[in-house]
């Protein structure tokens, strides 16, 4: 039985777990953080756990519903009509339907089509090389027409981006419209406005891979920061931590590129760089639990720059209240680049801050009907896709045939989301589970 150490403990490092370990692997996940999870984890809330941050199931998910199905947890997913709204001009519009588009009034009748176009041209480009080369603006105008731009799109991506929209390439946006188009496409008709979640968020998701690797042998280490990988003298691979020293027939390394190029003893990587450094977004979130609801959209998309964060996100228009103690919750995200000072502020000026907006929207809510606020944050979610940006993301090359690396910094035309990841856990494996469970090495791994 082949042993394999994993480094990381989100999403995709605990995946990779179960399906090795279902494989016959003995397994071992190391993550430094208290639980395991990365941008998945959950949080406590009182008299429930849920989701940290927001997520969502969609019916074209198809990666990750089967992985869900692979856990023996489909009995889990619940499923639900959600509905989108637009705030502009202090005005709320639903957004959720075709007849919503065409009477959306701050556009006229030429710019609604012009949106529709753009959207139908976004979801059937499939050469996103090329669209690197130009800006949202470039590209969105260039399709839709200036005043589309101006009026529709501009006030959500500032909203999302600030000023630095005009830095990022048309793949940011391709990347949305292509996932909400192909999950749409592929959903059945009567879920085709509907939005899916795991009863109990992922939460039960990660304690039934915990149970997976467990049930098979491995073990999840937590609170476990790994501080050196180096080959062993007769063969595999040593992961050193605080705890002491493990030897494993294999690794496979998924927490970012500057993690790794810390921790790999010398010659055991090669890392390419064009001598650019890759800016990331950041995110602060705040959740409200409050006794009512607020809002009937589950996205709100806001043009507005005077509310401080991004979008609402009601989550108990799709999460049944079982699952959330019998309250309401509401995700506010605000989304920085990883250096901007508003990561740093202290969790109390941020809910002050934050509150203040949220009763800028909705005046009519009461601050006795707030139960509490909770400050999440995260400084690396998702890297800021510039101009050229795949010539700027690190490539990794293992020059050793017992490591190997999988990460999402290799994601140049891809969401953020766990449906990419579980799709690219997919391609790994089908390129690499051979090797990892044979006699027969590799020699190198590139990604």
């Amino acid at each position: 039985m082949k042993k394999i150490g994993i480094i990381g403990g989100g999403f995709m490092g605990m995946t990779l777990g179960h399906k090795l370990a279902k494989a016959g692997a003995s397994v071992q996940v190391f993550e430094r953080s208290s639980q395991v999870g990365g941008l998945a984890t959950w949080e406590d809330y009182g008299s429930f756990t849920f989701d940290r941050f927001y997520h969502v199931i969609l019916p074209g998910d198809q990666f990750l519903l089967d992985i869900i199905r692979d856990l023996g947890i489909e009995d889990r997913l619940v499923w639900q009509q959600t509905y989108t709204g637009y705030y502009v001009n202090e005005q709320f519009y639903d957004m959720s339907t075709s007849m919503d588009f065409l009477k959306f009034p701050p556009l006229g009748m030429f710019s609604k089509g012009r949106l529709a176009l753009t959207i139908l041209r976004g979801s059937r480009i499939s050469d996103w090389k090329s669209m690197e080369q130009m800006t949202i603006e470039e590209w969105l105008v260039k399709i839709g027409g200036r005043n589309t731009f101006e009026k529709f799109w501009k006030p959500l991506l500032l909203a999302k981006l600030g000023e630095n929209y005009k830095r990022v390439s048309a793949v940011f946006i391709w990347t949305y419209i292509k996932r909400l188009f192909e999950a749409r496409d592929s959903s059945s008709a009567e879920r085709a406005e509907h939005m899916g979640y795991v009863s109990g968020g992922y939460k039960t998701v990660f304690d039934a891979m915990t149970a997976s690797v467990e049930s098979h042998g491995g073990t999840i280490h937590t609170n476990a920061a790994v501080t050196q990988i180096e080959p062993a003298p007769e063969g595999g691979m040593l992961v050193h931590t605080e705890a002491g020293s493990t030897h494993f027939d294999k690794v496979i390394f998924t927490s970012p590129v500057n993690v790794l190029q810390k921790v790999a003893a010398p010659g055991l990587i090669e890392v390419q760089q064009d001598g650019r450094e890759v800016e990331y977004l950041g995110v602060v979130c705040m959740v409200l639990k409050t006794t009512r609801s607020f809002t009937p959209y589950y996205v709100l998309n806001l043009a507005d720059d005077k509310v401080p964060f991004t979008g609402v996100i009601g989550m108990s228009t799709l999460v049944d209240k079982a699952d959330t103690g019998g309250y309401e919750l509401t995700y506010f995200p605000k989304y920085v680049l990883s250096t901007d000072p508003i990561l740093q502020k202290s969790d109390e000026e941020l809910s002050e801050w934050f509150i203040q907006g949220v009763k800028s929207l909705y005046p009519d809510l009461k601050s006795e009907e707030i139960v509490e606020a909770h400050i999440n944050r995260a400084f690396k979610v998702q890297p800021l896709q510039v101009l050229n940006y795949s010539d700027i993301v690190p490539k990794s090359k293992t020059l050793h045939p017992d490591m190997y690396v999988v990460n999402t910094s290799q994601f140049v035309n891809d969401t953020l989301n766990n449906n990419s990841v579980a799709r690219h856990i997919h391609k790994f494996l089908e390129a690499h589970q051979k090797s990892l469970l044979s006699e027969q090495p590799e020699t190198t791994h590139q990604l």
